[in-house]
């Protein structure tokens, strides 16, 4: 299929959020104990744009990824994705949300191993009915020369590429990567992000990256600041900085 163009960033046009969330709040049993890891979230995240939420280690952020991408329910609040509130979704229509509307992207990059970069890529775009072709998927990670070999015969960098040609070949509207560099070296891990980057702007999805690596955020159209389940701040960046500006 052809590539959408679309313009994306802080001079897209906006169409009303993609994601909203209402008071959103999430609360763990443990044992006699009930833990408060979110508390009275309220956000909307616009499509297109490319969104950094930073915040150290417990302050929540993974959980909020997850309620956004349909991994869990809140204990409160609504969460809604355009028109349809995921918060009253069945676990079968989270499924499909997550089938069809969502690629992930983790730290840890979860490819099978017995599966080549191709074949890895292909299981996850035989999931939908209008996948991005797998092998532009590879040439936009520049991973084609490596598309037969096993993630054995890849370095950390190269299987990072692979998961996110995967998260791509579903054409989903959203991204959603959960410390996509923390697993990597320096240069690996600016590449990556130059990628991320790539995929906002030339193809027009909604990104979010959350990490605890603060320098990151100065690539981000919005920067969302989490502290112990709340977010303390929520600010547009009006000149974001190239992924290879960016250092720490």
């Amino acid at each position: 299929m052809s590539l959408p163009k679309t313009r994306t960033g802080p001079d897209a046009v906006s169409t009303g959020p993609i994601l909203r969330l209402d008071a959103v709040g999430r609360t763990f049993r443990m044992g006699e104990v009930e833990v408060e890891v979110l508390r009275d979230v309220n956000l909307e995240i616009d499509p297109g744009e490319l969104v950094v939420i930073v915040g150290p280690s417990g302050s929540g952020k993974t959980t909020l990824l997850n309620l956004i991408g349909g991994l869990d329910q809140p204990t409160v609040g609504r969460v809604w994705f355009r028109d349809r509130e995921l918060s009253r979704c069945s676990s079968r229509e989270l499924g499909a949300f997550r089938r069809d509307e969502v690629g992930f992207v983790f730290q840890f990059f979860n490819l099978v191993p017995t599966l080549t970069a191709r074949e890895n890529v292909q299981v996850a775009a035989e999931l939908v009915d209008d996948p991005i072709d797998v092998d532009e998927c590879l040439r936009m990670v520049e991973l084609a020369p490596r598309a037969d070999h096993f993630p054995s015969q890849l370095s950390g960098g190269e299987q990072q590429r692979v998961a996110i040609a995967r998260a791509l070949a579903k054409n989903p509207e959203l991204l959603l990567c959960d410390e996509p560099t923390g697993a990597l070296d320096y240069e690996t891990g600016k590449a990556v992000l130059s990628m991320l980057w790539d995929v906002n702007r030339r193809l027009g999805k909604t990104v979010l990256i959350i990490t605890h690596n603060q320098a990151i955020a100065r690539m981000a159209d919005r920067l969302i600041r989490i502290r112990s389940g709340r977010i303390v701040e929520d600010v547009p960046q009006g000149h974001p900085a190239r992924p290879e500006e960016v250092t720490w």
